[in-house]
């Protein structure tokens, strides 16, 4: 499965940023780089990135990339913006679709979109088509996702945060992995794995039902019984920093957190 991750813009393009001077590029790359972190963690999954942390990529060189290495998805993340660059009251997620109509673009950006919201709780602006080039020129399933608002106080604030950046990433690859029925990759025996889990029962039925809580707000989970108990992961990393980091994105949303091996 061949994944296409555009972070919008870049480092040096001008006007993009939050008017206390985040450049929009931070948000979108390091969403980018989460949301790869997390899809490949599925079976035969492949990403391609089509931004440069180097220079900003023209937009036909993005999509010329993503047709030719043959994609079957193209995900552009971006951060919205309104008005002449002050602080203003515009706010929320939005995603946008080709205006040419496609039932698989269509798709995709329902799944990602409500998990979007159900995951940052921010206002939803709704779906939308639009004469976007990255939209326009792709061959494939193809969406733009704006993750809030540089020009809103309270979500530049936001975009700034790993912790958001996360919650986004998670969503977006959640989407993803909804769209193609994504397995997980197996797990080798001889290498340490340390698991995020935020629940253990003794009936099998409370297990499903906190685990369809947290697919509800982006999260991929995993039910699995050991010890008599019923467990439900959400994330298994390699790195322990990576467990400890992916932790904290799910505290704040009242859970117990914790990590095992």
């Amino acid at each position: 499965m061949r994944l296409v991750l555009d972070a919008g813009h870049g480092y040096s393009t001008s006007g993009k940023r939050t008017p206390d001077g985040m450049k929009e590029y931070e948000f979108n790359r390091v969403v980018a780089q989460y949301t790869r972190e997390e899809l490949l963690r599925f079976q035969d999954v492949e990403v391609l990135f089509t931004h440069s942390d180097d220079r900003d990529v023209p937009l036909q060189e993005r999509t010329d990339r993503a047709n030719a290495w043959g994609a079957q998805a193209f995900v552009s993340i971006h951060a919205n913006a309104f008005g002449n660059g002050g602080w203003n009251t515009a706010q929320g997620i939005e995603t946008y679709t080709p205006i040419v109509p496609s039932q698989n673009s269509d798709r995709l950006a329902n799944l990602v979109h409500r998990r979007l919201i159900q995951a940052t709780g921010r206002r939803d602006r709704g779906i939308k088509s639009a004469d976007f080039y990255v939209l326009r020129e792709t061959t494939m399933a193809s969406i733009l996702c704006e993750c809030g608002f540089m020009t809103y106080y309270p979500e530049a604030q936001l975009l700034k945060t790993d912790s958001y950046r996360r919650t986004c990433a998670l969503a977006i690859a959640g989407g993803l992995v909804e769209y193609f029925n994504l397995k997980l990759l197996p797990t080798s025996p001889s290498t340490r794995i340390y698991k995020v889990q935020v629940g253990a029962f003794r009936a099998k039925e409370n297990a499903d039902s906190l685990a369809a809580e947290l697919n509800t707000k982006g999260f991929n989970t995993f039910v699995f019984k050991e010890e008599n108990l019923y467990k439900v992961q959400v994330g298994a990393f390699s790195e322990k920093e990576n467990a400890d980091s992916f932790a904290e994105t799910i505290r704040p949303q009242g859970y117990s957190v914790f990590i095992s091996t």
